[in-house]
């Protein structure tokens, strides 16, 4: 499989950044809209790509950015949640306390 420069720097810098490695996966799509890169990590590491309030994605994606500027594409980066994730369902959690707390102001 070939190589491209958005697809080889995403993977340098995450492998830089977690613990396992081997365990990074990055699949590059191209259509009209321009290159999308998923990028599938261990669980363990998801918090170190993601960063504090999203920090170091935003870092990384506009990083991306720079580099398909010099190549004249339209990099953009999707991080896959891993398999088990309950990030959805404390953001569920977190709205019905929301809402409770709500309710009791009345």
């Amino acid at each position: 499989m070939e190589k491209h420069s958005d697809q080889e720097f995403l993977e340098f810098v995450v492998r830089s950044l977690v613990d396992n490695p081997s365990a990074v996966k990055i699949n590059r799509a191209v259509d009209e809209m321009g290159v999308l890169l998923v990028l599938d990590v261990d669980p363990q590491d998801m918090g170190k790509i993601i960063g504090r309030g999203g920090k170091t994605a935003q870092a990384i994606r506009s990083l991306l950015r720079v580099v398909g500027m010099k190549n004249h594409a339209r990099v953009t980066l999707k991080v896959n949640e891993p398999a088990g994730s309950t990030r959805s369902m404390h953001a569920a959690s977190a709205q019905s306390v929301d809402d409770a707390l709500e309710d009791l102001k009345l």
